[in-house]
């Protein structure tokens, strides 16, 4: 680019996408003249998923305003909670976040996730078609034009993940009725009903059974109830708070 130079100024949030020298208070950035500001951005590493609104000289503009001499230009992040045009709010996750895919449908909230990576055009695709909200921690994924939304996980621990999730885009949390396995509904289900997916030591100490109505999984609360009752728990306090 040889156009003209114009500074900008970014959200400390956003810094993590920028080179080292771009995150100081006010940077000067080389333009072509032509290029949107939504382009501009993310030719700085910033996905356009991540920023909240553009201030073009004390004015709020959008992606497309073309920046121009003279201009100075703010970049702020998401306002939280996040709103999500439609409803219900409906997730899909990349092929590196199985656990807080999993996590999300302990929560009842939907979730769509594979363990087989179908590629970056068919999330794309998959997000635009059922008008879910893309997690990646791929940023080029999350730049790509044909996804509805999008959001970038900034966390590799789950335990993160989870909760910048729930506190960027506020889900209704109805935990329990999600398979965790497919995201299908789950429905009580008596013992003699599900007898066959039993193993003898789990039908003599259990009582209470529920099962996914979608991939007939049986859930009841076994040696591991505990440890999600804990993952539970949390989400609901730090919702209500």
């Amino acid at each position: 680019m040889n156009g003209p130079v114009i500074p900008f100024s970014f959200a400390p949030e956003l810094h993590l996408f920028l080179a080292a020298e771009r995150s100081a208070a006010r940077t000067p950035v080389v333009t072509d003249g032509a290029s949107t500001l939504g382009h501009v951005v993310e030719s700085l590493g910033v996905p356009l998923t991540e920023v909240g609104r553009f201030v073009v000289d004390g004015t709020e503009a959008s992606a497309s305003h073309i920046p121009g001499a003279g201009e100075s230009i703010e970049v702020y992040g998401v306002e939280r909670p996040q709103q999500v045009p439609g409803a219900p709010l409906r997730f899909l996750l990349d092929v590196h976040l199985g656990t807080l895919a999993r996590r999300l449908r302990l929560l009842g909230v939907d979730a769509t996730y594979t363990n087989e990576d179908p590629g970056d055009a068919a999330l794309a695709a998959l997000s635009a078609k059922e008008q879910r909200v893309l997690l990646s921690r791929d940023r080029g994924l999350l730049r790509r034009r044909e996804i509805w939304a999008g959001a970038f996980i900034y966390s590799d621990r789950p335990d993160d993940q989870l909760r910048d999730v729930l506190e960027r885009f506020a889900p209704t949390l109805a935990p329990w009725t999600r398979c965790t396995a497919c995201n299908g509904p789950l429905a009580d289900a008596d013992k003699d009903s599900v007898r066959e997916h039993l193993e003898h030591g789990t039908q003599r100490t259990y009582d209470v059974f529920a099962q996914c109505t979608s991939c007939g999984r049986v859930y009841w609360r076994g040696a591991h109830h505990s440890r999600l009752e804990a993952i539970v728990e949390k989400a609901l306090r730090d919702s209500a708070t």
